[in-house]
């Protein structure tokens, strides 16, 4: 364990303990379930990690089976199923798998950012009064769930002047808009039909939780962290102050650039030598995503290696760090390595393997083999 500093005695950034790379990726990794599988529910590694980033349907399936011990797909269906957890467009705008409680509360607390993001189309907004078109998309999709298809085109009837696309964009940046079922389900999906939350979930949307609480949270399931790292995960901006006002209750490092690292006092950080398995992990994974440095889990010569255009590909963490990407082609699955592994690490690669194809395809046959996901 890395020594702390004494709770309620800050200490200034230039004299805080140095956590080196390793140090950060093991606390990281701890915090994210990848160190050894947790025996949490699948409802209770949502809320701890946040929410899981959710693209692409599958992908929430798969961080839960790297993450969770006994993990079956069939409980985060069956979750969905019940409304106990939803699919909503929340932090850097994208679609995250949330509880049905984190919905109704981390939505509004991005809600500036969705904000912002409306300047972009302001353009195709000219003369649209957006609050009347907040009310008018409200009462259309709480009739019955609607396609951003049908939104456009019940939109544009009421604004033909308007940017179709920038309509169904200021719909969804104004309403807490989540995907209903089937969409989401395990081998059962369907296309995208949207209402909202509230009506979704048969309650109000709570008031937005301080930045403070959250603060806390994030610091749980990604720290230690920087203020730009929350605001990266976020999509959010000025978060300085919260962090300012919890410093008393929080211990302070740097990192080997010197950047001031917050967390919270008893939080796991394990020794830099603590052996990581290999994880094999969806595209879009949070882990990767989160913080402003991700140095901690991306080796600097493999920046870039697990996107292809706008395609993110899934990844393959060894020792703990990204170290290739993988696919399931036909009866295949198939590994790309950016480097070469041991003979020791191949065979834990495999295994790994073995059990992400017995969790996620019981019953079925794939081949494992190393070759080439990238083209």
């Amino acid at each position: 364990m890395t020594k702390t500093t004494k709770r309620n005695t800050p200490r200034s950034a230039a004299t805080a303990p140095v956590l080196d790379t390793r140090a950060l990726n093991r606390a990281t990794l701890d915090r994210q379930l990848l160190l050894r599988r947790a025996p949490l529910s699948a409802k209770a590694a949502v809320e701890h990690l946040l929410g899981l980033q959710a693209q692409n349907v599958k992908p929430p399936y798969y961080a839960l089976a790297a993450r969770l011990d006994g993990f079956t797909p069939g409980e985060l269906s069956e979750l969905m199923a019940d409304r106990e957890v939803v699919r909503i467009v929340t932090m850097r705008s994208t679609i995250h798998t949330h509880t049905a409680a984190d919905c109704l509360t981390l939505r509004p607390l991005v809600q500036p950012a969705r904000d912002r993001e409306l300047t972009i189309f302001r353009r195709g907004l000219e003369g649209v009064d957006l609050d009347r078109l907040a009310a008018l998309a409200r009462d259309l999709v709480e009739a019955e769930p609607r396609t951003m298809k049908q939104l456009r085109e019940a939109l544009l009837a009421a604004w033909p002047d308007a940017d179709p696309q920038a309509l169904a964009i200021a719909a969804r940046c104004r309403l807490p808009l989540v995907q209903v079922t089937p969409r989401g389900l395990w081998e059962r999906s369907g296309q995208v039909a949207l209402t909202t939350a509230e009506h979704w979930l048969g309650r109000p949307a709570e008031p937005a939780p301080t930045p403070d609480a959250t603060v806390l949270r994030y610091l749980a399931a990604f720290g230690p962290a920087s203020v730009k790292d929350m605001q990266t995960w976020a999509g959010l901006t000025r978060l300085r102050d919260a962090f300012e006002r919890l410093r008393p209750d929080l211990v302070t490092f740097r990192d080997e650039q010197g950047v001031e690292l917050f967390d919270l006092p008893d939080a796991p950080r394990p020794d830099p030598n603590t052996p990581a398995p290999p994880r094999f992990l969806p595209e879009f994974d949070n882990l990767l995503l989160s913080h402003a440095d991700r140095t901690r889990v991306v080796p600097p010569e493999y920046w870039g290696r697990a996107w292809q255009g706008n395609q993110a590909h899934r990844t393959l963490l060894v020792d703990g760090f990204l170290a290739g990407v993988w696919k399931l082609e036909d009866d295949h699955l198939v590994i790309e390595p950016f480097g070469r592994l041991t003979r020791d690490q191949r065979r834990a690669v495999t295994e790994e393997g073995e059990h992400l194809l017995s969790v996620m395809h019981p019953g079925s046959s794939y081949d494992i083999h190393f070759g080439t996901v990238i083209r």
